[in-house]
């Protein structure tokens, strides 16, 4: 038997092996001109107006001379760090909301200790979101703001507008779970399956507040061979691009920048959302107050990603069906849960999305 296919591909292997030693020494070089000052996440221009315990507020430096009247408070979630709508200068979605002419602020949650581990929901919506909304209502003389509730924060967002309507001009929610037992093609999402399985009250009562290692590895894991392994494969490709790999740097540097999580807070909203899927049911209760997505009067914007693996877009589309405004819009992006931030099209089309509309509510 000739042995002459054996060899081809033992020359195959060489050469991809050849290659592969060539990427890693360009990129290793390429490295080598980087400094850490290259890889900061969150830099565009703000100042912080209010403090409160861990959380600020911050509000960013308008960059038209006469910003849109009613100014935009964005509200991230407890996991990770906001830094992901302000990635990069030509990949964030904040630089693009200012250069759309609005003013905006951003709640930064800070980073719990000890001392946080019994904040509740109760705390977030209605103690440090509210004090926010009142600063700025205070600082631009209005009765009203507009609210941008991204993931969790749309959640949040949702829950604070159902309980303080009068203090909501428009509201938008983006990528935001609102039905957490809803399924995709019959099945429960990843994010889901992982909720409902938790055994919440052992994990608190053993850890107190949440490690953010241990939520960053559950993310991670519920694709483990994409984001455990492919993307440090495709790394190689990007080594050598000094552009691409700060790209990449600066996403590793937000993903694994993960504060840890109020443990009664997070309690409360695995049992809440999670388990008891209390928000679509009308049982939700804040503080002893209901809940009621009825009461979302105000006009609504929700955007949602069509290949988000974290929060399925029936979770998202399922608010049309609870709120109390006849002024619903609904947008789809073709993007996934981070491609929202990060994506060319969005990039290109997101905010003015976002401006647009709320420009076209001015009362």
């Amino acid at each position: 038997m000739s042995t002459f296919p054996m060899q081809l591909d033992a020359i195959d292997v060489l050469h991809e092996l050849t290659e592969m030693n060539r990427k890693l020494v360009q990129g290793m070089r390429t490295l080598g001109r980087l400094h850490q000052d290259d890889i900061q996440v969150g830099t565009t221009p703000k100042e912080p107006v209010y403090q409160e315990d861990k959380l600020v507020l911050y509000r960013y430096t308008p960059v038209v001379e006469q910003p849109f009247p009613i100014p935009l408070l964005i509200v991230y979630a407890l996991v990770n760090r906001p830094s992901v709508a302000d990635l990069q200068p030509d990949r964030s979605l904040v630089r693009n909301l200012l250069a759309q002419g609005l003013d905006v602020y951003l709640v930064d949650w800070g980073y719990p200790t000890r001392a946080d581990r019994y904040l509740t929901l109760e705390d977030y919506i209605a103690g440090y979101i509210d004090t926010c909304v009142d600063v700025i209502r205070e600082r631009h003389g209005l009765d009203k703001i507009n609210l941008l509730g991204i993931c969790q924060g749309g959640t949040f967002s949702a829950c604070y507008a159902a309980l303080y309507p009068k203090k909501v001009q428009n509201l938008t929610v983006m990528v935001a779970p609102i039905d957490f037992h809803a399924t995709q093609d019959g099945k429960n999402a990843l994010l889901n399956m992982w909720g409902l399985g938790m055994d919440v009250d052992q994990l608190v009562d053993a850890t107190g507040n949440i490690p953010g290692e241990l939520m960053n590895f559950g993310f991670v894991m519920l694709k483990p061979l994409q984001l455990n392994f492919q993307k440090y494969v495709d790394l190689l490709e990007v080594m050598g691009d000094e552009g691409k790999l700060l790209n990449f740097l600066r996403m590793e540097e937000w993903i694994f920048d993960s504060p840890d999580l109020a443990g009664e807070a997070f309690r409360q909203f695995v049992k809440e959302f999670f388990h008891g899927n209390k928000l679509v049911k009308g049982e939700a209760e804040i503080g002893g107050r209901r809940v009621d997505l009825r009461n979302l009067t105000m006009p609504v914007l929700n955007i949602y990603a069509e290949q988000d693996h974290l929060v399925p877009p029936p979770s998202s589309i399922a608010l049309g069906q609870y709120v109390g405004t006849a002024d619903y819009t609904l947008r789809a992006f073709p993007v996934g849960h981070i491609g929202m931030y990060v994506s060319g099209k969005a990039q290109r089309d997101l905010a003015p999305t976002i401006a647009e509309w709320v420009k076209a509510r001015l009362p």
